[in-house]
């Protein structure tokens, strides 16, 4: 009798928590969707700079076009590996993997394109179940799934600034990419 309440209990919690899981399983499908279509667009914009136009600045006090771009894959870096999957922050000091340092305009997108490669798998892995964990974010306390958006509001408002700039180089920055 014991193990029949038992089975019949499980069954029932069972028929609540899958439509949950099923849920969580279509923001992943929808996110990594939103999040390929942004690196797209990313790359497209990158591309669409001349590379001597890279250090460009809109103020003195602004980062550069390429400063823009390596921070994103900087943040992009810190929001998935280390706040969503646990990974020891980099050095912002020693680390010199997702800044610009001597990087050309070609390294540089290849950078940003193998940070997307690796946001995307730790997301593609990731336990929804963890949704609802909370964590320090920058002296806010955030669910992970906040982290998910922050870490897209982020590529947006940098790439923002990057069509920005290319429109104060008289470019025509690239058409929309839909959905990201």
């Amino acid at each position: 009798m014991k193990y029949i309440l038992i089975l019949t209990l499980t069954i029932y919690f069972s028929s609540f928590t899958s439509p949950i899981l099923a849920q969580q399983s279509d923001y992943i499908k929808d996110y990594l969707e939103r999040l390929e279509n942004s690196r797209k667009y990313l790359i497209l914009v990158a591309e669409e700079m001349p590379e001597d136009k890279y250090d460009f600045k809109a103020s003195p006090d602004s980062m550069s076009f390429a400063e823009n771009l390596m921070h994103i894959s900087w943040a992009m870096d810190w929001h998935s590996q280390t706040l969503l999957g646990g990974r020891k922050a980099r050095d912002w000091d020693t680390d010199t993997e997702l800044k610009v340092d001597n990087k050309s305009k070609k390294e540089m997108i290849a950078t940003i394109d193998k940070t997307f490669n690796e946001t995307i798998k730790l997301i593609t892995e990731f336990d929804t179940t963890k949704f609802n964990d909370r964590l320090d974010y920058l002296g806010l306390n955030r669910t992970k799934r906040q982290i998910f958006m922050l870490l897209t509001d982020h590529i947006t408002h940098h790439r923002a600034q990057m069509l920005v700039y290319l429109r104060l180089n008289g470019l025509k920055p690239p058409r929309y990419v839909l959905y990201q």
